[in-house]
């Protein structure tokens, strides 16, 4: 069976009709108009209705970032976009018609693409973080998807690792989002920057562009192996593997996948994340350590995932 996975973002709606081995036969995106929730399922209908006019699918995925119920039906609550309560895969059955839809949070949907088709494929528990502005996670344990009971789990980048530390959109204080994210990394840039020495190419690049360091001139600047940039990275990389260490205690994975704009640092972010890992980890030298990898599927991940949740979901249903 091919279906569709759709993958909604916040400036793109990504969409792709994606077979049984992960292969994807075709593509679509559009911009997202987070402002307008009407707007934008109008977009999603019109993707689908697209893609299936090109091959023939029996199943729809929507990957959303937020809270999702267990039923894969619900959009609790998406800080980007304005969905609260939101019964999305209702209003999308409404208007598909006989297509079997389902929706999961979009870090789900990558992790268990990264699972079934790239990084993860020979194990059976696997923790992934998908390390972007925020920092998302998904969870496979035992070969299943970890949801929770209220289908809300697996959100790491909400895990506390710093007491009293800075304030997360959340709501809370000290979140891995705040200290493992692509916004971290800029916010430590800055600091090294600041701090003069090796952090003079930072400043150079930030006083050209305007006194802003933004994402893609740290990326260069940690791919060209400049010192300054290196340390604001490996700083990152040392809370990551704090988080992963009390992870594995909890979780006890065979494979830590890590995804995202910032793992195209590659082994220059996972040198460090290793490091804290085993600094951190309990009863070390007697636990099984797991290995460090970067994700395969890339951009791909949200559809190819999406569509592979649907087609399973519509085959149990």
């Amino acid at each position: 069976m091919h279906a569709i996975g759709i993958d909604i973002g916040g400036t793109k709606i990504a969409g792709a009709v994606v077979t049984e081995l992960g292969e994807i036969l075709a593509e679509d995106r559009v911009a997202t108009n987070a402002a307008d929730p009407i707007a934008m399922l109008d977009d999603v209908v019109s993707m689908v209705e697209r893609l299936s006019l090109q091959h023939q699918v029996g199943a729809v995925g929507v990957a959303a970032p937020g809270f999702i119920d267990a039923s894969q039906s619900i959009v609790y609550y998406t800080p980007n976009i304005r969905w609260r309560n939101e019964p999305l895969r209702q209003k999308l059955q409404e208007r598909l018609g006989d297509l079997h839809i389902t929706v999961d949070n979009d870090a789900n949907a990558a992790g268990w693409a990264e699972f079934r088709f790239g990084a993860g494929r020979l194990v059976s528990d696997m923790t992934m973080l998908t390390i972007g502005t925020g920092v998302g996670g998904a969870i496979v344990t035992e070969d299943r998807l970890f949801r929770g009971g209220f289908g809300t789990g697996g959100e790491i980048g909400h895990l506390r690792i710093v007491p009293n530390g800075l304030p997360c959109g959340c709501g809370a204080r000290g979140c891995i989002e705040q200290y493992g994210s692509g916004r971290a990394l800029q916010r430590m840039a800055n600091d090294v920057a600041d701090a003069g020495g090796i952090g003079v190419a930072l400043a150079e690049a930030r006083d050209a562009n305007g006194g802003h360091l933004d994402g893609a001139i740290v990326g260069d600047l940690i791919l060209a192996d400049d010192p300054g940039a290196l340390a604001a990275l490996r700083r990152l990389g040392r809370h990551l593997g704090e988080a992963c260490a009390s992870l594995s205690a909890v979780l006890d994975p065979q494979l830590f996948v890590f995804g995202g704009g910032v793992a195209s640092a590659g082994d220059r972010l996972l040198e460090p994340i290793k490091q804290a890992y085993l600094n951190n980890l309990p009863a070390r030298g007697y636990h099984p350590e797991p290995d460090f990898v970067i994700a395969e599927l890339v951009n791909d991940a949200g559809v190819v995932g999406a569509a592979d949740l649907a087609r399973i979901h519509a085959r149990t249903a």
